[in-house]
């Protein structure tokens, strides 16, 4: 059987906000935060499940910090050459 929610005193601000992002997924304002409690509740489980599959780190190991300035060590200067994104991705779009 379905449970009525209800949410008090929300400020104006954010009401607006709200019914703001429900207008462009083209929802109503209900709609819209029956989309945000799935998406925050879907996410806390996929957290939770990858939580419990992915091993702990090894002793030992080195952080994301430190590996980042191990690499600007190695690799001072940034890639200068070769081709820009932008001009693969326009490129791409005007042999269309």
């Amino acid at each position: 059987m379905p449970v009525n929610l209800s949410i008090k005193e929300v400020p104006d601000a954010l009401a607006d906000r709200l019914r703001a992002r429900a207008e462009r997924n083209h929802r109503s304002l209900q709609g819209e935060l029956m989309a945000i409690i799935e998406l925050a509740v879907s996410e806390e489980a996929q957290q939770r499940a990858l939580a419990q599959r992915l091993p702990e780190a090894p002793r030992g190991g080195k952080t994301i910090e430190e590996i980042a300035a191990t690499l600007r060590l190695r690799f001072p200067r940034p890639i200068t050459t070769g081709p820009l994104a932008v001009d693969i991705i326009r490129a791409d779009r005007d042999s269309r």
